[in-house]
């Protein structure tokens, strides 16, 4: 099933660990934000985490049994959803964001599931192309040049990296 989020283009981030997909979009999502989008970002983890702090209310709360906790202050919210039964579902997870207050939802990971990714890949992680089995990936970014059709573009040239990202957010308007 190919997704897309509700009115807004979706493009992901797709490698495998140790590729950099965090620090690459750390450092690329201001030079998104100077060109005047509106950014959302969906990050998957692979492993447990917690955003909320132990000693605050709301992890107290959380911890007491709330299966569900909306925690908000004039500056920002955020909802913390227990999901021991099953991961999360894509489509539900996309179907929380304001898509009315965005230009794009940018998504790294998720590389096994149907959307346009942006394949991430170094040489030194030793790990095989993503692109020959995924016909999602619509670019490259990369540390060497590989026979592909796919527009290519210079892991470590986040300002090409960045011009593509807009035109594909233009293109998709």
């Amino acid at each position: 099933m190919k997704y897309q989020a509700p009115s807004c283009p979706l493009l992901g981030f797709a490698a495998y660990s140790g590729t950099g997909k965090t620090t690459l979009l750390e450092a690329l999502l201001p030079k998104l934000r100077a060109a005047g989008l509106t950014l959302g970002v969906l990050k998957h983890a692979h492993h447990d985490f917690d955003i909320d702090k132990p000693g605050k209310d709301s992890h107290r709360l959380r911890k007491a049994g709330a299966s569900q906790m909306l925690v908000a202050s004039r500056y920002r919210h955020a909802m913390m959803t227990e999901t021991p039964e099953a991961e999360p579902d894509f489509e539900y997870l996309l179907s929380r964001f304001d898509c009315d207050k965005l230009d794009v939802i940018l998504v790294e990971g998720c590389k096994n599931l149907a959307f346009p990714k942006i394949e991430l890949h170094r040489a030194e992680v030793g790990k095989p192309w993503l692109y020959p089995n995924d016909e999602n990936i619509i670019a490259i970014a990369a540390d060497e040049v590989v026979k592909s059709a796919l527009p290519q573009m210079d892991i470590n040239d986040l300002d090409a990296i960045a011009a593509f990202v807009i035109e594909y957010v233009q293109r998709c308007k």
